[in-house]
């Protein structure tokens, strides 16, 4: 390759992530801009032009958050890698009008949620907050639990991470059914029974747990709002480890408060972090997690081999992995 290919790093990630980066070809000159990013975002300006002058070369960009408008000062820009799933925080109008080709970590994520997931579900059934409880309040008093064994799970959303959700909750004999947006009538895929998105509210009725697993797009936000949590069983339990946005926060809090549904697993908020006087933290029959579904010790490395496979097929010209429809957002 004759020119060489700039590539930016502009969150800040462990040093072995970046080795794995810088050692996919010596036809890269790998630029880490994250404290410069850092540094704008907290106010500091005084670097702002170096960061200009980075962002201005870079051909690739490897990000998790994008500095202030991005597109404009992106000038050479071709193709931007996300370090998340979702991109419904970075797709800009700017950017979804512009040619860059945009590509996400769609599938380095589905086997520690889907396990998150399960743990919820455990959770509820098994009654631990309430144990916890007991041990944090000093007391020692018997309680019924339930099992999943035999139980609904409907899951909204049918990619990877629903997929991986509906095998795992099968090895517990549990039913699930799924949405997805290019089901049609009778579609059975993996033992589940796939719907069209315009038949959720059947999903609702009949699913003990209600798993949310779709992007955040402009269709899908609002998707779970009086209506649908009014379909929902009251022994049924909401878990949402997609976005808050999914769901009418404040129509949740009152469903939770007069008992329309039984509770709610949620590790995504409306707004982030969750805010102290929520009532979602002090509601007994909610389990809440700090965005954590996804996370895992090795995250950085395991992003960093997706991202160099991916730049080895752009540099050998072949097509790139979990290209982003930006029409759809995902």
């Amino acid at each position: 390759m004759g020119e060489k290919l700039h590539v930016a790093v502009v969150n800040s990630i462990e040093p072995e992530a970046m080795e794995i980066i810088r050692e996919v070809s010596d036809d890269i000159i790998l630029n880490d801009v994250a404290a410069l990013t850092r540094a704008e975002r907290n106010g500091d300006s005084s670097r702002t032009s170096e960061l200009d002058g980075a962002l201005a070369a870079a051909d690739v960009v490897w990000a998790l958050k994008l500095p202030a408008r991005f597109v404009e000062r992106a000038t050479r820009l071709k193709w931007l890698q996300t370090i998340s799933t979702g991109v419904d925080r970075l797709l800009t109008p700017e950017l979804v009008r512009s040619p860059v080709i945009v590509t996400n970590m769609s599938g380095i994520h589905e086997v520690t949620i889907a396990e998150f997931v399960l743990m919820l579900m455990l959770m509820f059934v098994k009654q631990a907050p309430r144990s916890f409880h007991q041990q944090i309040e000093g007391r020692f008093k018997w309680f019924p639990m339930d099992v999943l064994t035999g139980k609904t799970v409907g899951i909204v959303g049918f990619g990877r991470i629903g997929r991986e959700v509906a095998r795992v909750v099968r090895f517990f004999d549990m039913k699930v059914i799924a949405t997805r947006r290019t089901a049609v009538q009778g579609d059975v895929v993996e033992g589940v029974e796939l719907l069209p998105l315009n038949r959720l509210q059947e999903l609702l009725e009949q699913s003990d747990f209600v798993v949310l697993a779709l992007p955040l797009t402009e269709e899908s936000r609002g998707i779970i709002g009086k209506a649908q949590l009014r379909a929902m069983k009251p022994s049924a339990r909401l878990i949402n480890v997609s976005r808050g946005p999914l769901v009418d926060e404040p129509v949740l809090i009152r469903a939770l408060d007069e008992g329309w549904i039984a509770g709610a697993g949620l590790d995504v908020f409306a707004k982030e972090p969750l805010a102290a006087d929520s009532p979602l933290r002090r509601m007994p029959n909610v389990i809440f997690s700090p965005h954590v579904s996804g996370d895992i010790a090795e995250y950085d490395v395991g992003a960093a081999r997706f991202f160099a496979e991916n730049l080895r097929r752009y540099l050998s010209g072949q097509p790139l992995l979990n290209v982003v429809d930006k029409a759809l957002g995902y």
